[in-house]
């Protein structure tokens, strides 16, 4: 628990740098690149509570999560096409960086619980928020993004899906294509 502890201040300090070089610069870039490193250090803490538990069950979720979040969101990129706010490329839609980083928070939540989801949440919105003010996406770019990734971690992370008794089906048919849940309430 320590480790952890120790972690997550290391954490927050490395956003803290990177709050103050913003403060320094009031640039676009430097809020980008704040939220380039919030994105990494998010799936790293997922990562490094795993290795320290050892919760081989939560690597297995975990995985199962980042995949999945991985995979649509490059799957809609390519089929969406939507141009960026500042006219880089036509992969906007949805925002990675958010739907990785909501993965990571989604994942802690929901396998460590709130005392721990909470910053990463936290982190994870100033992310979103970063991708917005430095023009790489558009609101909704990042909410879709932020639902990918926390519903990724939701389906995967067994707690919940066992507790709900969670079923989830690919459904194709007439042009039709997408995927059939239920669950108990």
């Amino acid at each position: 628990m320590k480790s952890i502890i120790c972690f997550l201040t290391a954490l927050c300090l490395a956003v803290s740098i990177q709050a103050q070089e913003i403060a320094v610069t009031g640039s676009r870039k430097a809020v980008r690149t704040s939220g380039d490193v919030g994105a990494i250090l998010l799936p790293v803490a997922g990562l490094t509570a795993i290795l320290i538990n050892k919760d081989w069950e939560g690597l297995k979720q975990g995985v199962f999560a980042g995949a999945t979040t991985l995979g649509v969101t490059y799957a809609l990129k390519y089929i969406v096409k939507k141009d960026r706010p500042d006219h880089s490329d036509n992969h906007s839609f949805p925002s990675m960086h958010t739907s990785v980083s909501f993965t990571a928070a989604a994942f802690i939540q929901r396998r460590y619980g709130w005392k721990w989801g909470l910053p990463a949440y936290v982190l994870s919105t100033y992310v979103g928020w970063s991708r917005v003010y430095g023009k790489k996406h558009d609101w909704w770019d990042v909410a879709a993004g932020a639902a990918i990734g926390a519903g990724s971690s939701y389906i995967f992370t067994r707690p919940f899906a066992k507790k709900h008794e969670l079923t989830i089906s690919p459904v194709a048919g007439d042009g039709h294509y997408g995927f059939y849940a239920s669950m108990k309430f």
